[in-house]
């Protein structure tokens, strides 16, 4: 059963050595996260389960020790996705690497300091439907009596004439529309996101968002809106669901 949820965006300039000098605008992203993962923590879950999304088409699952990197950004930081088993420096039977958004999340985990229940990985590729995303909730919400999720993804990058994807006037009423379904927790708003317009307005998080709205069927959670701000024309939503 889902116990508890944070929501997070997943842009690499979430590590400051990857913002340089611009790390700062991003301070107050990373102070929510910090928060909302420590109401993860606080709800004392038996598994943890990120999503992302991914960079392929389906979905893809990762196990605990899993390997991610930024090296690919010009910055020399590796990260991995909670301990492997036998400890810290034991091999992982896997040479999939991370994608970019559990990369993000296991950064923000380490950050924290992340030891409370085993976690795993699991991206979600953009073009996944929204039907099979919320069952695949349903199937995590089930893995374990409780279970909690880290939910990473931008809402639109459309919001300014600099933004990734230039200024789509749609793109603020719909990042509005998603930060109050993540605000109050309304599961059937976030299941029925518009998917054509998530992917023209580049919003990552879509399928993500709605894997947790399946996870989160029935499960009578309250939601609270941390951080709701589009710094670089990307919107970037903070959210939990306790």
């Amino acid at each position: 059963m889902l116990v508890a949820a944070a929501v997070c965006p997943c842009p690499p300039l979430l590590v400051p050595e990857l913002a340089a000098g611009a790390a700062p605008e991003l301070d107050a992203a990373r102070a929510a996260c910090t928060d909302a993962l420590g109401v993860l923590a606080a709800a004392r879950p038996d598994l943890l389960v990120v999503v992302g999304p991914g960079e392929e088409d389906g979905y893809a699952a990762y196990p605990q020790g899993a390997r991610g990197t930024f090296r690919g950004f010009g910055v020399d930081i590796d990260v991995r996705l909670g301990r492997a088993e036998g400890g810290t420096d034991a091999p992982v039977l896997t040479e999939r690497r991370l994608p970019t958004s559990l990369a993000v999340a296991a950064w923000l985990l380490e950050r924290t300091g992340w030891s409370d229940a085993p976690i795993e990985g699991l991206a979600v590729g953009e073009p996944l439907p929204a039907e099979r995303c919320t069952d695949i909730g349903r199937d995590i919400a089930a893995r374990a009596e409780r279970v909690a999720l880290l939910v990473m993804g931008d809402a639109s990058a459309c919001r300014t004439l600099k933004a990734p994807g230039y200024l789509d006037e749609r793109a603020a009423p719909f990042d509005a529309s998603v930060a109050r379904a993540l605000g109050e927790a309304d599961v059937a708003a976030l299941s029925t996101l518009d998917i054509e317009l998530a992917h023209e307005l580049k919003a990552s998080g879509r399928a993500p968002w709605q894997v947790l709205a399946g996870a989160a069927d029935a499960a009578g959670l309250a939601g609270g809106l941390l951080y709701d701000a589009a710094p670089y024309g990307v919107g970037y939503l903070v959210a939990t669901w306790s």
